[in-house]
């Protein structure tokens, strides 16, 4: 039974993408729930329904009271006896069914589907977000707004019909109840349910923004926390302990004062909803009673009047607790909206077209990048790497190099001039073919939480297991691999790396990587300090093994340690985004310019200045 409501709605169903999501709430939400229309109009028939009944039994509970009163036992019984019968049948089977009919459409058709299939589509439209748009947030954060949005919008599903729609139907019942007892019984419910709504207008316009603004306070304190255990080897290593305390709890006690000012509204809510509800009884009990001792109403209008308000008096916490929490848990979902609704500023063009590799020349045309700011980057950069040219790239901090690689992935859109490979220009052609025809090591690889063979078979999901051990071998990886066994006891290619491949070494996670991409075997190769974590001996192996894997690619070799490049075709040096010299490792040394400097203040084989920060100058 339960299969057969929790199928009626697929939540991966295919649709179509946006790159500009809609960005007001309400539209927000439309646009997920389209495959629940149906859905939720049964949902809210069927609430309307068990909220009618439920005020339909106070009402026979006071005809039950006026016909036990109207004779003697035996008299009742045989006149009223086979309508008590029938009362009862409808009480153990009509009522059940009707019942769980609204709850299974609710907790098993609705709510684990819904908040699947905002989950699924908030996941996929993030992942669409440019490298740079990640660079620019905690990871930790990106994904609380990804995992509580879709809870709070469920949330908020179930209150419209399990309390919204059902209070509503419920209030509207009893007025008439009491009206059908006596029109002027109607008059305290409707004074009261003035105030009521005034209280929950007070409630809802502030607890929304409160909320808001609390659940932005619990992601970043998800986003700190994140930061501190993803970078633990650096808090160790720097004995900073007490500093990301410090960090977290700035974060922490934001969280507490946001939560204790949100918890505030509920504390005053819940003492004015206790005065009005005080009113309501003594009102409408009060003035039943009044009418019976007038002789205006009978004794089973009052306890039915009686029990609609008592009734109404636990319900009206509820509801008010319903409608906040309602409100409450579309503040999250609108915080997460600021993540999820983002506009995907890198996009392919509308007629973008497949990459059609022919010979693999890569040309960089007057290219241009400053990262918005004016300056680092690239600027007016020309190169032209010949089909099967292996080039070597070097040059100080900032000046260029990374920025390169990235434009060339297309990681960004660079903001003046073209790339082109083989005579097609890559804001033409899909980014996805872009980047499956290059390869890429770079010198932190860190590898995916899960097995060694997930990871190597990454560069190609297809491969055979023959195909991805002798990947590995060549990147002589396959010798440590066998030895390996995690925690939970898989061993060998079946063992789990951890986070960022962090229970390899750094020589394992870098041939693990090189591993991977001799297996995609892409026609372009870009070496970011590919063999800068190695020790000399496996250094040697590897470097053999790349001038293999190099052989009929094009390959672009970011280096530190000229050593590596020394046999390149061409090197070519960068400064300030420019090219400065270009030329052979020979030539390049008898120009005594900036690389003959590079090569002379080496010392075992290193140059002489910091890491490349293309990479910090992008933030």
């Amino acid at each position: 039974m339960f299969r057969f409501f929790e199928t009626l709605v697929d939540p991966y169903t295919a649709y179509a993408d946006t790159d500009a999501p809609p960005r007001r709430l309400w539209a927000f939400l439309a646009s997920y729930s389209r495959p629940f229309r149906g859905l939720f109009a049964i949902t809210a028939i069927s609430s309307i329904l068990v909220a009618a009944i439920e005020v339909g039994l106070i009402w026979y509970m006071g005809r039950v009271i006026d016909l036990l009163s109207n004779g003697p036992p035996p008299e009742v019984l045989a006149r009223h006896g086979v309508e008590l019968i029938l009362a009862a049948v409808f009480m153990l089977t009509l009522r059940p069914l009707l019942q769980g009919l609204n709850v299974a459409l609710l907790n098993n058709a609705i709510l684990p589907q819904f908040g699947a299939l905002i989950r699924w589509r908030a996941h996929r439209q993030v992942l669409r977000q440019s490298v740079g748009w990640f660079e620019n947030d905690f990871a930790g954060r990106i994904a609380n707004r990804i995992m509580q949005t879709p809870t709070s919008a469920g949330d908020a599903i179930f209150q419209v019909f399990d309390a919204v729609t059902f209070a509503l139907a419920y209030l509207v019942g009893a007025a008439i109840l009491l009206a059908e007892a006596d029109p002027r019984l109607a008059i305290p419910l409707l004074i009261w349910f003035a105030f009521y709504g005034l209280l929950m207008r007070w409630t809802i316009t502030r607890v929304g923004p409160a909320s808001k603004a609390s659940a932005d306070a619990r992601s970043m304190t998800t986003g700190r926390v994140v930061d501190s255990y993803t970078n633990i080897h650096s808090v160790k290593l720097f004995a900073h302990h007490d500093r990301e305390l410090a960090y977290a709890k700035e974060a922490i006690e934001e969280t507490r004062e946001t939560f204790a000012r949100e918890m505030r509204l509920y504390s005053i809510m819940d003492v004015v909803l206790t005065t009005l509800n005080g009113f309501l009884v003594v009102a409408v009990v009060g003035w039943s009673i009044w009418l019976w001792a007038q002789g205006a109403a009978s004794v089973g209008a009052v306890a039915a009047a009686s029990a609609l308000t008592l009734r109404l008096n636990g319900m009206t916490a509820w509801i008010m607790w319903a409608v906040s929490n309602l409100f409450r848990s579309l503040g999250v979902v609108a915080e997460g909206m600021e993540t999820i609704t983002e506009p995907i500023a890198l996009t392919d063009a509308p007629d973008a077209k497949p990459l059609v590799m022919a010979a693999g020349e890569v040309r960089f045309d007057a290219v241009s990048h400053h990262y918005g700011r004016g300056a680092g980057g690239l600027d007016r950069l020309d190169l032209a790497i010949r089909p099967g040219e292996k080039l070597g790239l070097i040059g100080r901090s900032g000046a260029g190099k990374s920025t390169l690689v990235k434009l060339l992935l297309r990681f960004y859109d660079l903001e003046t001039g073209r790339i082109l490979i083989d005579g097609q220009d890559i804001r033409t052609i899909t980014q996805d073919s872009l980047r499956l025809e290059i390869g890429m090591v770079q010198q932190d690889s860190s590898l995916l939480h899960r097995s060694v063979r997930d990871n190597i078979l990454y560069g190609r999901p297809d491969a055979t297991e023959d195909q991805m051990i002798a990947a590995a071998q060549r990147a002589e990886a396959h010798d440590f691999i066998v030895g390996l066994q995690d925690p939970q006891g898989r061993r060998g290619y079946d063992a789990h790396v951890g986070e960022r491949g962090v229970k390899l070494s750094g020589g394992q996670r870098q041939r693990v990587t090189l591993a991977r991409v001799i297996l995609k075997d892409a026609p372009i190769l870009v070496l970011d300090e590919a063999t800068a974590a190695l020790d000399s001996e496996v250094e040697a192996a590897i470097q053999d093994t790349l001038y293999r894997v190099m052989e009929g690619k094009t390959v672009i070799a970011i280096a530190h340690r000229l050593s590596t490049i020394a046999q390149m075709d061409r090197i070519v040096v960068l400064d300030d985004g420019r090219i400065a010299e270009a030329g052979s490792h020979a030539e390049l040394l008898a120009k005594a310019g900036l690389y003959a400097g590079f090569w002379a203040r080496q010392s075992g084989g290193f140059l002489g200045t910091d890491t490349d920060t293309d990479t910090q100058a992008a933030e």
